[in-house]
This record gives structure tokens, C-alpha cells and sequence, in this order.
């Protein structure tokens, strides 16, 4: 358990620091506090852990496992007469814990943190961005938006405004006005702003507009303002199945992924430590190799599975568990393989 424990905290580590990473700078750019990340934190661990238990559960078994191997008490235990299966009985436990787990984190809490962590960078952006426009100071805080002013008489207050808008890349937005007031809404941020122009360019046209009063918006999210699937509950899935023919392909293999990723550890069962046993006294460094590699094509297989499903090549049920199967196969087939020995 505790080779798990360390396990699943390291894998959780790794992934979380390429997340953080990717925000930072957005972070950065508008002054989020520790409180802040602290909170992204907590919300991006449910989808983690989808990926990380499985990979815990492999490696936590592989190292407790190989270390036996090598010090010969696998050999010792078969031949004090205790079968293959009674020896990986207390994989058998962790896996059936970790795959309750991760249901648990696939289908309820996954989308749960996927909201969550929607409404949390918006929040942060929204409350907290217009304290990052500073006078004389090219505000780079929203993608493809560059913000400057000249005078800021109140904090939600501006006087000599450039904003260049290059969110759609077939047509740049250039805005100027003389006055202006920040309004933050709960998913957006929005500046009224007076007595200005709108240069609109499109391939070699470019046309200008005067205004009195205009109001200008941005959505403060890293991602579209539509939900994701990932963000989805399984009622919502199954709803939007029967209701939307056109995505019905995407989201039947999300509800397909969400049931094989926790699946995966019922095979760790079989695979874990038939690994460990045929690594030989290569022990840990052997299975922990041949473990990875297998993860490794396994997500690719299930990501050019997922593919033919899409582009219509492959059924949607053959596509999202083609992968699965083969593993599945091939991990009873080494199971029964090292139990014959």
C-alpha cells in the first residue's frame, strides 16, 4: 500500500506540474494568490487520477513485486506450495479498491473538478484582471488581446484606451477610445467604452467604425464556452446521445473511455505480476520497462482506435475497445502462462 501511495503521489505530481505549467502564465499575469492555485489544484486531481491510479497500481505492483522476485521469495512461496493465484491475492484486492476508485473518479468527481476548474480560472481572471491593467503598461494577460492605457483615474476607471484583438486570425480588431469603465460579469469580463473607433481589417480590406458608446467583452477561460465532454455527467452523456445525432460518435466514446480507464486495473491484476515473475532477476528495473511500454502503446492503440471511430472506419464499440480487449487477452494468456510454471 505504501508503494502505491508513493506511487500514485509521484504520477500525480508529474502530470500536475505540466497542468500547472501550461497556466502559469496566465496566472502570473493576473497575480493569483497561493489560495488560488491551491484551489486549481484540488480541482484538476479527479481527472489525474483517472490516469494515475491505473499507472500506480502497475508500478506499486512491479516494484513489490519485482523485489520479491529478485530476492527469490516468489520461489521460495511456490515452493513452500502456495499457487500463482493465491500470491497475487492481494493484488486482487487493491485492484477491485482501485477500480471502485476510479469509477468513482471517472463518472461523478471527474466532471465535478472539470467544472469546477472552469469556473475557478474564470473567477480568478475575471475578479482579478482588471487590477493587472496598469497605466502606460501593455496588458498581455488574455490570449491573442493586448490591452493598453494610457490614464486610470479609478481601478475600473480608463481614459486613453488601445485594444488589439487578433482572437480571430481572418479578422484583427483594432479599438481606440477616450474613455472607458471595466464591468466584470460572472463568466466574462466586459469594458463600456465611449467615443472611440473600430478598425476591423479582413485580408486587404480594412474598414473603420466611429462609436458613441461600445461595449467590448472578454471570456476570461482558457477553454471555448462550451461545455467540454469531460465536464459532462453520465445523465447528461446519455441525454445529449439521444438528443444530439451529430455528436453522438464523440460522446459515446467519452462514456466508452470513462468505463475502460478504470477498467484497466481489473487487467493489472493478471498483468502486474505475471510481469514481475517473468522480469527474472531483472526484478523492478525489467517489469517497471516492460509495464511502461505496455501502457505506452495502449494509449496509443486507444487513441488511433478512438480515431477510426471518428472518421467512421471502425465501429464506435470496436474502436474504444479494441485496445482493451488485446490487453485483456494477452494479460490472461501471461497469467495462465506463469501459473503453469
Amino acid at each position: 500500500m505504501i508503494s502505491f501511495l508513493l506511487s500514485l503521489l509521484f504520477l500525480n505530481f508529474t502530470l500536475m506540474m505540466e497542468k500547472l505549467l501550461r497556466l502559469s502564465r496566465l496566472l502570473a499575469g493576473v497575480g493569483a494568490s497561493m489560495g488560488d492555485v491551491g484551489k486549481i489544484i484540488l480541482c484538476i486531481q479527479p481527472q489525474l487520477l483517472i490516469l494515475t491510479i491505473p499507472m500506480a497500481m502497475l508500478l506499486a505492483t512491479l516494484v513489490t513485486y519485482g523485489r520479491m522476485n529478485a530476492d527469490s521469495e516468489l520461489t521460495i512461496l511456490r515452493g513452500s506450495g502456495m499457487s500463482f493465484r493465491a500470491i497475487s491475492l492481494p493484488v486482487m484486492y487493491l485492484g477491485g479498491a482501485c477500480f471502485l476508485l476510479s469509477i468513482l473518479m471517472s463518472f461523478y468527481l471527474g466532471p465535478i473538478g472539470s467544472a469546477m476548474l472552469r469556473a475557478t480560472i474564470s473567477e480568478i481572471l475575471t475578479l482579478k484582471a482588471p487590477m493587472t491593467i496598469e497605466e502606460g503598461i501593455f496588458n498581455t494577460a488574455f490570449k491573442d488581446v493586448v490591452i493598453l492605457v494610457r490614464n486610470k483615474p479609478a481601478p475600473n476607471r480608463l481614459a486613453d484606451i488601445f485594444i488589439m484583438d487578433d482572437r480571430k486570425k481572418d479578422e484583427q480588431k483594432v479599438i481606440t477610445a477616450s474613455e472607458g469603465v471595466i464591468v466584470p460579469s460572472e463568466d466574462a469580463l466586459g469594458f463600456t467604452l465611449t467615443h472611440g473607433h473600430i478598425y476591423l481589417t479582413r485580408k486587404k480590406i480594412m474598414t473603420e467604425i466611429r462609436f458613441g458608446g461600445y461595449h467590448f467583452r472578454l471570456n476570461p477561460t482558457l477553454e471555448s464556452p462550451v461545455r467540454k465532454n469531460s465536464e459532462l455527467t453520465p445523465a447528461e452523456i446519455l441525454k445529449q446521445i439521444r438528443d444530439k445525432k451529430g455528436r453522438r460518435v464523440p460522446l459515446l466514446l467519452e462514456l466508452y473511455r470513462r468505463l475502460s480507464m478504470p477498467a484497466i486495473c481489473l487487467i493489472i491484476i493478471l498483468l502486474g505480476t505475471s510481469l514481475s515473475l517473468m522480469s527474472g532477476k531483472s526484478g523492478r528495473i525489467g517489469g517497471l520497462t516492460v509495464g511502461f511500454l505496455i501502457f505506452a502503446l495502449y494509449y496509443t492503440m486507444l487513441l488511433y482506435g478512438e480515431n477510426l471511430a471518428r472518421s467512421g472506419r471502425l465501429p464506435v464499440f470496436a474502436g474504444a475497445w479494441l485496445p482493451f480487449t488485446i490487453l485483456g487477452i494477452f494479460s490472461v494468456w501471461v497469467f495462465e502462462k506463469v501459473n503453469r510454471r
